[in-house]
């Protein structure tokens, strides 16, 4: 199975505190530092749990990209997409299980729909980030790819992201995609509203509700929640949700987003 996925390719900064930030003073943390970003993220997941991953989107030709770039070609992900100007970079503080993130998206938004080669749609599955529906270009060249991968007989699904920044520009976009799947958080589903598709809610430590019907999360040590939901997107695309559950729980236990 050929699964393809859309979005940023980021730096990724993960700090881990056995303690809240105090401002204006320290606080030990323990640090990792690599590639990341929603979309290269389930890349890697799919890579990782036996499917052909492929990355479309726009990467930085800086120092940062040769770093991520290299990181997730040797976990096996085919890259493509057009390189110019700055990688971005997203940085991740981790305390009490809980995750608060500070994004820089450098050169991905910029991702046009002319730049878009129709030979990488041909997958069995398109996965895009919500991401790619904050700003244009990007949010046109989401939607043209999934009319391209769609015309190829590929299901095309889409994981909201964050439900801070969803607004009706927002909301349109993912409705001209017409997906096939939604990923989305509760209150990301809340504030969606209404569309027509099947809808994956992901509720943390008590599992997920797939097209209504409950399942349990995988017991885990959690050590850091950063991309467990990626990583379930990743095994539910592959093989369904058991597989998509058992690679979130592995994705909690240890540190980072990648596998």
């Amino acid at each position: 199975m050929v699964i393809c996925t859309l979005g940023d390719l980021v730096l990724d900064v993960i700090v881990r505190l056995d303690e809240p930030l105090v401002p204006g003073d320290d606080r030990p943390a323990v640090t990792r530092v690599g590639a990341g970003g929603q979309a290269a993220n389930v890349a890697a997941w799919v890579a990782e749990l036996g499917g052909s991953a492929r990355f479309v989107g726009k990467r930085g030709m800086d120092s940062a990209a040769e770093l991520v770039d290299a990181q997730l070609r040797a976990r096996g992900v085919d890259m493509c997409g057009p390189l110019e100007g700055r990688t971005g970079v997203v940085v991740s503080i981790a305390a009490a299980g809980e995750r608060t993130m500070a994004s820089d998206r450098g050169s991905a938004p910029e991702l046009r729909e002319d730049e878009l080669d129709a030979s990488w749609f041909e997958c069995d599955a398109l996965h895009i980030s919500g991401y790619s529906f904050h700003r244009e270009p990007l949010r046109g060249a989401a939607i043209a790819a999934g009319e391209l991968a769609r015309a190829r007989g590929a299901r095309v699904s889409v994981d909201l992201a964050t439900w801070t920044d969803i607004d009706d520009a927002f909301r349109s976009g993912v409705r001209a995609l017409q997906p096939d799947v939604v990923f989305a958080a509760e209150r990301e589903r809340e504030a969606f509203g209404e569309l027509e598709a099947s809808w994956i809610v992901k509720r943390g430590a008590d599992g997920v509700v797939a097209d209504g019907v409950e399942h349990a999360a995988v017991a885990t040590e959690v050590v850091d929640t950063t991309g467990a939901g990626d990583a379930f997107a990743a095994g539910y695309l592959v093989d369904g949700v058991t597989l998509g559950l058992e690679a979130a729980a592995r994705c909690c236990a240890r540190m980072g987003a990648m596998p």
